[in-house]
């Protein structure tokens, strides 16, 4: 395993009540994670963007 790996999958999933839940918001075109902005979600893989409300 790399070093640094468990950090990572921390930061993406979550168990509660034996269910893994998802932390990000994953992209509808290519299925990657979104990175969160302030204003906006965005994916760095395809360049769709999901603006705030």
């Amino acid at each position: 395993m790399a070093k640094g790996t468990k950090a990572m999958v921390r930061m993406y999933y979550k168990v509660e009540d034996g269910k893994i839940i998802r932390l990000k918001r994953k992209c509808p075109k290519c299925d990657s994670y979104m990175a969160e902005h302030k204003d906006r979600f965005h994916c760095g893989k395809c360049g769709y963007t999901e603006f705030k409300k």
